[in-house]
């Protein structure tokens, strides 16, 4: 945990460092440019290799390893082609079944994308940088590595969304879905976020939100028939995040606040408000939903850039320090209560073990 904590911090004092709206010089390069490029490098480093070099970390890292060795002897596996492809062609490249080599290419795209999606939207690079690390998404990116490279890439899209390039659009995201199916969602989910919706248009969305509390059976027979892996699993038992609906409320009450000023006027915020919204809607009424909380990462993501843009939309000079120290320090409460379960089996990031000092425990076929 020591280590976690180390990097964590590390790397936020690193990003408070960059100026990710500065211009250059004519004819050269600004020394803020070089500090942001010597910053951005570092923290990019430090990230990738903590995710590179580990072993065994991460409830799933066996069943992947399985995974790939399947894929190697041409048998069955319940993941994308994309997935499927990249395994190939690293074990090809290698000559042996190389899934280190497999987890790092995974590492290096993750953090290369989150970093970039944070530095092209974020309004405050240091504060969304911030929050992206003590909401977690760094270090749960060392469980299902397919579907945080999937939500890097749904980052990535945003601003196509935001400057209505559907093509790009879905493009990307039909890219990114040959690595996690999951990620098909954002098609319908951002396209209702991006949309300026009139009071009967919401009155219409709770009138079709309370379907999924009698119509339940129905709509886990859609999700069987999308994941038909899903069928007679634990997968089917659903489950919320209290902690995760707190949050959404708590963005609500203040996009609230800000609205007038803030959201109202500006596209992009009215986007992460309602995908604020939209999860918020998920959480409480979807509960039943297998896996629910995946979906609705892709919603809340955006609370690294929304929450800077409503603290920093604020016309007291007063509030906006007050508002930035609330939003601090429930970052820092998060990160702590994360980092608290972060060796229940849920997560299993914890002990943190690396290929330099350990070995790799049996997978299912070594036993078999």
């Amino acid at each position: 945990m020591i280590l976690y904590i180390i990097v964590a911090v590390t790397t936020v004092l690193l990003g408070f460092l960059v100026n990710n709206h500065c211009s250059g010089i004519r004819g050269g390069v600004s020394r803020q440019q070089m500090l942001n490029g010597l910053c951005l490098v570092s923290v990019f480093l430090l990230l990738f290799a903590l995710s590179a070099c580990r072993l065994n970390v991460g409830n799933d890292y066996a069943k992947y390893v399985e995974f790939m060795h399947l894929v190697n002897c041409d048998a069955y596996v319940p993941t994308e082609a994309g997935f499927n492809s990249i395994v190939r062609v690293i074990y090809g490249i290698s000559g042996f079944e190389n899934f280190l080599l497999v987890f790092a290419f995974f590492a290096f795209f993750t953090v290369l994308l989150f970093l970039l999606a944070i530095y092209r939207q974020a309004d405050h690079f240091g504060f969304s940088f911030f929050l992206f690390m003590a909401f977690g998404y760094y270090f749960q990116s060392f469980n299902t590595v397919r579907y945080y490279l999937a939500l890097a890439v749904a980052l990535c899209a945003v601003p196509y969304v935001l400057r209505r390039e559907w093509f790009k659009f879905v493009l990307l995201i039909l890219l990114g879905a040959t690595l996690h199916k999951s990620l098909l969602v954002v098609i319908p989910l951002y396209v209702l976020a991006s949309l300026d919706w009139k009071k009967w248009q919401l009155a219409l969305g709770v009138l079709f939100c309370t379907t999924f509390f009698f119509l339940q059976d129905f709509y886990l027979k859609v999700v069987v028939f999308l994941y038909p892996t899903y069928e007679d699993t634990e997968y089917l038992e659903g489950g919320t995040s209290y902690v995760n609906i707190m949050r959404c409320l708590a963005v609500l009450a203040l996009s609230l606040i800000c609205y007038g000023r803030t959201v109202k006027e500006s596209r992009r915020n009215r986007f992460y408000f309602y995908c604020n919204l939209g999860a918020l809607v998920m959480y409480v009424c979807c509960s039943f939903l297998p896996i629910i909380s995946r979906i609705g990462y892709y919603l809340t993501i955006t609370h690294i850039f929304f929450l800077p843009a409503l603290i920093g939309g604020m016309e007291s000079k007063r509030m906006r320090r007050l508002f930035t120290v609330c939003a601090a320090a429930a970052g820092i409460l998060y990160f702590t209560l994360f980092m608290s379960r972060a060796g229940n089996a849920g997560l299993r990031i914890l002990p943190y073990e690396t290929f330099m000092f350990h070995e790799m425990v049996p997978i299912l076929s070594d036993v078999n």
